[in-house]
Parts: structure tokens; sequence; C-alpha cells
């Protein structure tokens, strides 16, 4: 597998990024079947700051956002709820699926604010952000409900808890 992490902020060093993506990709790309060293793959490590740049050039949102994807084709499906066309390689032999940029600040505090390690939430958000790559989305319900399933079973698979069940506080 082709996975090319740009470190722009060390602390994702210190969060042990390689480690954690290249365990969320193999994950993502082992329910799909798809063979890891036919994949490309770009994750840029960022902060806030650089995150809230590409949020406003690329999606028009003056604002930071946990994780950001670019898919190198459009798989998504036409059909609400349907799932997304599979990648093809190219001619030679590569499947190029894009790219994800991930923000330590945002990833840092939704894990403090949502009590979890931040292990588990930076690799649900490259998860997140890879399935995006592949065609799946959550604008429409029924592409929610499907993504959300597949990050829950995906996640669950590498022992972390369904990140979109709310726990009971009483």
């Amino acid at each position: 597998m082709t996975l090319d992490i740009t470190i722009e902020d060390s602390r994702w060093q210190d969060a042990g990024l390689d480690a954690l993506a290249g365990e969320a990709v193999a994950a993502v790309l082992a329910h799909f079947s798809l063979d890891p060293e036919e994949c490309e793959i770009s994750l840029l490590a960022c902060d806030d700051l650089r995150i809230a740049e590409l949020n406003a050039e690329f999606r028009e949102k003056d604002k930071a956002t946990n994780v950001l994807s670019w898919p190198a084709e459009d798989l998504a499906a036409e059909e609400d709820g349907s799932a997304p066309l599979p990648p093809e390689a190219d001619f030679t032999g590569e499947i190029a699926l894009g790219d994800i940029a991930i923000s330590y600040d945002t990833c840092a505090r939704e894990a403090a604010e949502a009590g979890k390690p931040l292990a588990d939430h930076t690799r649900h958000l490259i998860v997140h952000g890879l399935l995006h790559l592949l065609g799946y989305d959550h604008i429409r319900d029924r592409d929610a409900a499907l993504m959300e399933g597949i990050e829950v079973l995906v996640l669950g698979k590498m022992g972390i808890a369904n990140p979109y069940m709310i726990e009971d506080a009483s």
C-alpha cells in the first residue's frame, strides 16, 4: 500500500499517526477486499489553521474541521442508500484513491470532549475520510446510514466502540 503521509504538525508524530493511519487504512481496504499493494492514498496531518485554509478554498467554509477528503474519482451512487461504484486500477495497476487532511487541534478537542482516546478518534476520522474517497457520503439519510454502518463495522474490527452510540449519563 502506498500511504503517503505528510506531517505538518509534529504533535501528530508524537501521537503515532503513522501506525494509526496504517491500521485504519488497512482495515478499510480489507473490508472492501481491495489489495493494499495496489492502493494509493495521501494523508496530510496538519493543524486547525491549515485545515481551515483548505476548508475555505475547497468547500467555501471559513472554519476548521476535523477531516477533509478529495477523492481521485467520483464513485458516489446516484440512488440514496446504494453502494458506490468500486474503484478501478489504472493502466499501471494502481488504484489512486485520493487525499485526506486531518487536523490535530480539532481531533484532539473532539476526543477530549467525548472522553475517547485520541488514537481511537484519529482512526475513526481516517476511516471516515477513506470512506469518502471510496464514494460514501452522509448528506442524504440512507447514504449516511450506510456509511455510518460501515464505519461502525470497521472500527469494531479494530476494537473501537461505536462512535455514534450516545452513552446514557444517568
